[in-house]
């Protein structure tokens, strides 16, 4: 699990690139704020968290929990679940606003950037 990546992954790659291409520019992974967002427009207070289905609990195909050893996996899931909820309700206590996009939304990554979008233009 060491190897598994924090910052970077292909879905945050992919996503930040289409957003680049579009003309919105944003600040990364800002460890001041809760939960250290992915993506950060701090003109607009919003943030933008890209979750792994797996390693978030995502209740999509690539979500499910591995069928060995269970008693490992599910309280792990559980708490970065708690984790990211808690981030989130930080950060809209302090005035910003959060978007979730999940690796699955990704696969179209059309309709995933349009989403961010009309967060970002709302």
């Amino acid at each position: 699990m060491s190897k598994v990546g924090q910052k970077d992954t292909l879905p945050e790659l992919a996503l930040r690139r289409a957003l680049h291409r579009l003309g919105y520019r944003f600040r990364l992974h800002r460890r001041d704020l809760p939960g250290s967002p992915d993506i950060v427009f701090p003109s607009r207070k919003k943030v933008v968290f890209v979750h792994g289905c797996f390693w978030h609990g995502h209740g999509c195909r690539w979500g499910r929990l591995p069928r060995s050893r269970p008693e490992y996996w599910q309280p792990k899931i559980e708490t970065n679940r708690e984790r990211d909820n808690k981030a989130l309700t930080q950060l809209r206590e302090a005035g910003w606003e959060p978007m979730v996009v999940w690796q699955c939304e990704l696969r179209g990554l059309d309709g995933a950037v349009g989403r961010v979008e009309a967060f970002l233009r709302s």
